[in-house]
């Protein structure tokens, strides 16, 4: 008796699949049927043929068995390779070919999968269609004595298969070798992890093969606990490295480790930007746009990496811009990058004989526009619109795509330009002025596009400073910079050069609109003075910490003063800095459980402050700090630290708010809430004075008028 394997690569046809079956049951043949197919289906349709098979197996649904990952990788596979990737691990499959005589494919989508079973199998016939299968099972019957020699001398795999089989066998097994031998247990112990630093370390071993050891040893050191050694073995590798492009990427990959752990390592840093740099000019030196923008993505993403500005207590961009920012202004990649691309007609005046067309926008951050919108939705000389980016399905996708704006402004990602062009267009027709609510991706994406004859107005707060977002605006498309702070327009001035130049836009510094009246409420109690208040605690940069020093020495004193915190902690899936400041956070507030109140997010932001005396700023740098103005205009003793990203500088917390408010230290500042809340009458009439100052000074009746003369023009 002949095996016979038939092999589907599509579903057969029932009436011409029964005449087959017959034919080769006539000529004595056991069949076996596999295929991509649905089993039961195919059943009803052969009737009682089905019976008389030997076996039927449906690809279609072992690969569903085997989890729908698989099935979904391969239904997107060419039809022979996905017949051959369904067979090949399919044990019934494989083990019904092994003892077949003759294999068959039944068509045109089975032919690679039934190839690939013969070099498993050498003593089988290998055949395409039902004609030669049934002429090879006849042949087979006819000489029975040849083949049995014949099956003897090919009793063994083809040596082409074999060579391929020994050479993956090999692979796998030395790549399994590898991951044991540099798995994250070895790494934990000294003596395997200083091996592993000297093999990626050693002599003469080739540029891709010392970076692919690099990296798993770097991984398995960080899953072992070694996190500082990963990314010293990734800097030792980039060291010994002479493929340029390869270097950077390592160094890059070092640097990221770090920061990723929490750890600014200045010296690996400026290394890895520096490498950026250089491969993202000698690629635009080469015209490659695409690799220069994602060599200077690179550096970006390093230099304004969170973990250096945002989850930190100090920033070396605040402290020195010019010396930060050196290296990507002598590079050529980031001099193209933000040249001015101009715009042909300069922005037209303000419309007469219908209302001004107002376009608000921003991505995701809506914070602080409420006002702006409520003030300009009614007015009768004004027609506005509003839009979130992030909810425009068009726009959404494309201002995420800092990549291809870098390779944009570079001179590449032309497509994109007009997906833009064609995304905006539409928006800047309609609006005589445009006015995007923080320096991010929103004001990047707006000036992509030469705005025509509207005017764009954009507001910078104080976050994106330490972003690479406003590298990516051309400010020769911004007629109108606005900035809650004097202090963060000085410091942008510094950070950007662009804004000292002949196109810049015209910068202006209004403070946040706020409703400052619903503050104005009667304090619980005389006893409130002793109550100290701290809105907004979700980031390293408020720095709690600051606060409770200052309770500790108030407490020293006194053990009548508390401390309420008001809004969300800090969160811990930032960043390892942010988790590692709130982990000295937790210990100092459990030392002082019983002096402090964590009162969390509450939508009655004024009732909270009745009960609150003193209202601290504690943080290392804000824009403006509307916490602790509202605090004020509630009657509370407003204390501030004097923010140390801009201690010391022309403009500042000492120059925002009135001098006597600003301290320099957790002494300094128990020494002004003792000097006005031991007495209930001068803690009343200083907090008085301070609310009064408050309301006259920020409130919406007062900041909203500067608004009207930037939107409408109308006189100060």
């Amino acid at each position: 008796m002949t095996h016979v394997l038939l092999i589907a690569g599509a579903v057969p046809q029932p009436a011409v699949l029964r005449a087959s079956l017959e034919k080769f049951r006539a000529e004595g043949a056991i069949v076996r049927l596999v295929g991509m197919f649905d089993a039961p289906e195919l059943r009803e349709g052969l009737g009682d043929e089905s019976a008389r098979l030997e076996g039927l197996r449906s690809l279609t649904e072992a690969n569903e068995a085997r989890g729908a990952a698989f099935a979904k990788r391969v239904a997107k596979m060419p039809a022979p390779r996905r017949v051959w990737a369904s067979a090949e691990g399919d044990a019934p499959t494989r083990r019904w070919a092994r003892k077949a005589q003759v294999l068959v494919a039944l068509d045109q989508g089975a032919v690679y999968a039934t190839w690939q079973l013969a070099q498993r199998n050498r003593r089988a016939h290998a055949v395409f269609g039902t004609a030669p299968g049934l002429k090879a099972v006849a042949d087979r019957r006819d000489r029975p004595r040849h083949y049995r020699i014949q099956d003897a001398r090919n009793s063994v795999p083809s040596p082409a298969h074999a060579a391929r089989t020994t050479k993956r066998t090999t692979r796998r097994a030395m790549g399994s070798a590898l991951r044991r031998a540099s798995s994250p247990a070895v790494m934990r112990t000294s003596v395997g992890a200083k091996a592993w630093r000297v093999a990626v370390t050693a002599p003469k071993v080739p540029d891709g093969l010392r970076a692919k050891l690099a990296r798993r040893v770097s991984t398995s050191m960080a899953k072992g606990g070694r996190k500082a050694g990963a990314a010293m073995v990734l800097a030792s590798a980039a060291q010994l490295t002479a493929n340029r492009g390869l270097q950077a990427e390592l160094y890059a990959e070092s640097a990221r480790t770090d920061l990723n752990r929490g750890h600014d390592n200045p010296g690996g840093r400026a290394k890895a930007i520096g490498a950026a740099l250089s491969q993202a000019d000698a690629r635009l030196k080469k015209d490659d746009t695409k690799g220069a923008a994602a060599a200077l993505s690179s550096a970006l993403g390093i230099a304004f990496h969170r973990a250096i500005h945002s989850d930190g207590l100090s920033s070396p961009l605040a402290a020195d811009p010019s010396a930060y920012l050196a290296p990507f202004r002598a590079g050529k990649a980031y001099q193209k990058l933000i040249a001015p691309g101009g715009r042909a007609l300069p922005a037209a005046p303000a419309p007469t004989g219908r209302p001004l067309r107002l376009l608000v926008t921003t991505y995701y951050y809506d914070n602080f526009i409420k006002p702006v919108l409520d003030r300009y939705g009614d007015h009768p000389d004004v027609e506005i619109r509003y839009f979130d980016v992030k909810d425009d399905d068009i726009l959404r996708p494309l201002a995420r795509s800092g990549g291809r704006m870098l390779e944009y402004a570079l001179g590449g990602q032309k497509p994109f330009g007009h997906q833009v062009e064609a995304a905006l267009r539409p928006h800047l027709d309609w609006a005589d002025i445009v006015f995007v609510d923080w320096c991010t991706s929103a004001a990047a994406l707006f000036t992509q596009v030469d705005p025509g004859t509207t005017r764009i107005v954009l507001r910078l707060h104080s976050y994106e400073a330490f972003t690479h977002w406003p590298h990516l605006v051309d400010y020769s498309r911004v007629d109108d910079m606005v900035f809650v702070g004097s202090h963060l327009r000085d410091l942008a001035v510094d950070i950007l050069p662009q804004l000292r130049q002949e196109y810049a836009p015209k910068l202006h510094v209004i403070a946040n609109a706020m409703d400052l009246e619903p503050f104005q409420r009667e304090k619980d109690s005389a006893d409130a003075r002793f109550t100290l208040g701290l809105v907004g605690v979700s980031a390293v940069a408020k720095d709690p910490r600051w606060a409770l020093e200052v309770l500790r020495e108030l407490r020293a004193r006194d053990p009548r003063y508390r401390l309420v915190v008001i809004g969300d902690g800090l969160d811990r899936k930032a960043s390892a800095t942010a988790r590692a400041y709130d982990d000295l956070l937790q210990k100092d507030l459990e030392e002082l459980s019983d002096a402090v109140e964590l009162v969390g997010r509450t939508d009655d932001v004024p009732g909270a402050l009745t009960r609150v005396g003193v209202i601290l700023s504690s943080s290392v740098r804000e824009s403006f700090h509307c916490g602790l103005v509202e605090g004020a205009v509630s009657g509370a003793l407003p204390v501030v630290r004097d923010w140390p990203f801009f201690a010391g500088k022309e403009n500042g917390a000492r120059t925002l708010f009135p001098a006597d408010w600003v301290v320099a230290s957790p002494k300094e500042a128990a020494e002004r809430i003792l000097a006005h809340t031991l007495s209930e009458t001068d803690w009343r009439a200083t907090t008085a004075s301070a609310a009064k100052h408050s309301l006259s000074t920020w409130d919406w009746s007062v900041i909203s008028k500067q608004f009207d003369t930037l939107i409408l023009g109308t006189p100060a």
